[in-house]
């Protein structure tokens, strides 16, 4: 190959590359006529490569001539570069935009749990009575659980109680919200008007009824002069104001070691009204809390005067709550944390 071969070929190159970079339809395309051409193994290389065969004299020339090519072909890929970028992004501008006056998306609101929102509106009604929310802790001990309770370690009672214990000796996961009423007559003195709610545990199985974990709600008064009659009354006005106005309330019989006269409170029954369905076993009542008017043991334990101070207590359970104004048939879906039984709470 002579001098003219090179000189032509490098032009035709160069020809041929300006007409591949103006018909380059994006920079990817850009980038392989790039390589193709001025890489290492592209073209314009495989041309200079028969420059060794020519005189000394017209590798000067041609290496001049080839600096031209070269030059022209990397200004053609920056100005093609360069439009096609500016091309690509005004399209990208375009196809991102974002109209600002339009409204934002929504975003997903979260509820409380349906046994927490229970336990609220308990909470709301009570404080309308006087009554102050307290804290008792979860671990308690086997004195302040049972036998302030009056449930001594051989007491038959205890069988009502499946119970987890703890690595601490004595200790265990409270079966019951009970034992915050003797710290909270400890703690103060009368008139006393105290909502418990929290968790309690029990060593059960878990069925459409009964759980290991669930929620309690405690209450006590405690003053001179308080009377199952006072008790009765309060009850009856949480049923209104918890399940609506017309609905019958009884008291039966009952049995706690702590309450003495106990007795179990019931609604009429929130599905069928009264004449008997599945729900409520075919009598037209639903329970929903026991009571009963403090034992003077409790009270004593308590540090207070039982000749001096009488007082009454309740225990209610929220989920049992959410059950019967919902019509909710499994007490497992409350700690299951489904989204699909969540949702008709949001």
């Amino acid at each position: 190959m002579d001098l003219a071969d090179i000189i032509r070929d490098l032009g035709a190159l160069e020809t041929s590359t300006l007409a591949a970079i103006s018909a380059a339809p994006d920079t990817p395309a850009l980038d392989g006529i790039d390589v193709e051409v001025l890489g290492k193994k592209g073209a314009l290389t495989g041309i200079l490569r028969g420059i060794g065969a020519l005189a000394a004299d017209d590798r000067p020339r041609v290496g001049a001539v080839a600096n031209t090519v070269r030059g022209a072909i990397e200004a053609a890929l920056a100005a093609r570069r360069a439009e096609l970028g500016a091309a690509e992004l005004t399209e990208r501008l375009a196809r991102e935009r974002i109209d600002v006056t339009l409204p934002g998306r929504p975003l997903r609101r979260g509820s409380l749990h349906p046994s927490i929102e229970a336990m609220t509106q308990i909470a709301e009604i009570f404080e309308q009575f006087g009554f102050v929310v307290h804290e008792s802790p979860e671990i308690e001990d086997d004195l302040t659980n049972f036998q302030m309770l009056n449930i001594p370690p051989d007491h038959p009672a205890r069988d009502l109680w499946d119970t987890l214990y703890v690595d601490i000796p004595g200790h265990l996961l409270r079966t019951h919200t009970s034992p915050g009423q003797i710290r909270v007559m400890q703690a103060m003195k009368p008139p006393i008007r105290a909502l418990l709610p929290g968790r309690c545990f029990r060593y059960e199985s878990v069925d459409a009824s009964h759980g290991f974990e669930f929620f309690q709600v405690e209450g006590l008064m405690v003053d001179e002069g308080v009377t199952l009659a006072d008790m009765k009354g309060l009850l009856d006005e949480f049923a209104r104001a918890m399940f609506g106005d017309g609905k019958k309330t009884r008291f039966r019989p009952g049995y706690y070691p702590f309450t003495e006269p106990s007795v179990a409170f019931d609604v009429e029954c929130l599905v069928c009204g009264g004449p008997g369905c599945p729900a409520c076993g075919r009598s037209g009542w639903m329970t929903i809390l026991g009571a009963g008017m403090v034992h003077p043991v409790v009270l004593q334990y308590g540090g207070l005067d039982p000749e001096r101070y009488q007082g009454f207590a309740f225990g209610m359970g929220p989920e049992r709550i959410s059950m019967l104004k919902h019509g909710i048939t499994d007490l497992r879906l409350f700690m299951e944390n489904d989204v699909r039984f969540l949702e008709p709470f949001r």
